[in-house]
């Protein structure tokens, strides 16, 4: 480690390997707090690379429970976090008007760290179970289209460095390792980040890992589709290179990729008010707008912007085979339709 540090120090980039293994090292107690400390500290200083970043995520996954399931093409829809924007579930919302629409879905998620409600605070509202139990979570896959990751159950890495990172007032690269580290590795992932330096560096961690994507920004600082303004849109499929100033064309092929601004009004959808994205003081006023997504008696804004996460998942899904408006349409039909709803009670009937 003292020479990691000293690599640090002098401002020469760590391999692949070198992070891998010093995050294999950390969960055999190898090193003391205060080496971990100033490894995280440089790290934060000086920007983390690509293959930094990956190589923890290889050490993370290897030290964690795999979770191998029975499915080739599914999607995981999440968020960096960290906005302090304490907007309601709407990525795990989407997840359930995606898998309503016939789709297959595995999000991984958490309890909240800066809002009001993460996936697992709004999941576990509803009295599931947590579970890490490949058979049970497989069936729910099966029987209903989705199935929920918490976190905590897969990636042991995480609480050799929780007091250190509790003990930081700034975050680390543990704050980008969550949308990285789903422990069943989907081919399909769909983004929030919270800024363009993030989009840049997932952008480029998803092409290394070779999976379809899409990465979304708000561009007054949503890590989601917030429809509070203009938001920006890169979608690669089958690891391409995303040109820049690309324009999007109404359907695009596998094997393409672009980068677009949007307005809401593109997508035909009304700009919506920041207060109508907040998730309340509470657990349960969370829980209350997630449940009204899905029984369709939502606010018009609070709809359209699951509508919009939801159709971007969809469309990497679809391999970019179908417009942003015939997946709009797939998503407004899973929420109509009350096809979401179904399936979240499933989703629930599963795993009480």
């Amino acid at each position: 480690m003292k020479e990691i540090l000293a690599k640090l120090l002098n401002h020469e980039e760590l391999s692949r390997e070198e992070m891998k293994n010093i995050l294999v090292g950390i969960t055999h107690s190898e090193y003391p707090n205060e080496q971990i400390t100033a490894l995280l500290t440089a790290l934060q200083m000086r920007g983390v690379s690509v293959d930094e970043l990956l190589g923890f995520r290889d050490g993370i996954l290897e030290t964690g429970v795999p979770v191998p399931l029975d499915c080739d093409r599914y999607i995981d829809v999440v968020g960096t976090g960290g906005d302090r924007k304490n907007t309601f579930n709407i990525s795990t919302t989407s997840c359930f008007v995606i898998a309503g629409a016939g789709y297959k879905v595995a999000k991984h998620g958490n309890y909240a760290a800066t809002s009001t409600s993460g996936a697992s605070n709004v999941i576990a509202q509803h009295g599931v179970k947590f579970t890490d139990d490949l058979c049970q979570l497989n069936r729910c896959l099966d029987e209903c289209g989705i199935v929920y990751l918490h976190a905590q159950l897969f990636a042991k890495a995480m609480k050799f460095v929780g007091p250190i990172r509790k003990a930081l007032p700034f975050p680390t690269i543990f704050n980008l390792l969550g949308p990285l580290v789903n422990p069943s590795q989907p081919s399909c992932q769909l983004l929030g980040v919270a800024n363009l330096d993030q989009m840049r560096l997932y952008h480029q961690v998803y092409q290394r890992l070779g999976i379809d994507y899409g990465i979304v920004n708000s561009i007054d600082g949503y890590d989601e589709i917030s429809l509070t303004g203009d938001f920006k849109v890169t979608v690669g499929i089958g690891s391409t290179t995303v040109p820049a100033g690309a324009t999007v064309p109404a359907v695009f092929t596998a094997g393409s990729s672009y980068e677009r601004i949007f307005k809401p009004g593109d997508l035909g959808f009304a700009v919506a008010k920041p207060e109508e994205l907040v998730a309340g003081a509470t657990e349960a006023e969370a829980k209350e707008i997630f449940d009204s997504v899905l029984e369709n008696r939502a606010l018009p804004a609070q709809k359209n912007i699951v509508l919009a996460n939801a159709a971007f998942g969809i469309q990497v899904l679809e391999k970019g085979e179908k417009s942003i408006e015939e997946c709009i349409d797939i998503a407004r039909q899973s929420i109509d339709s009350g096809a979401a709803l179904r399936t979240f009670k499933k989703f629930v009937e599963l795993n009480s």
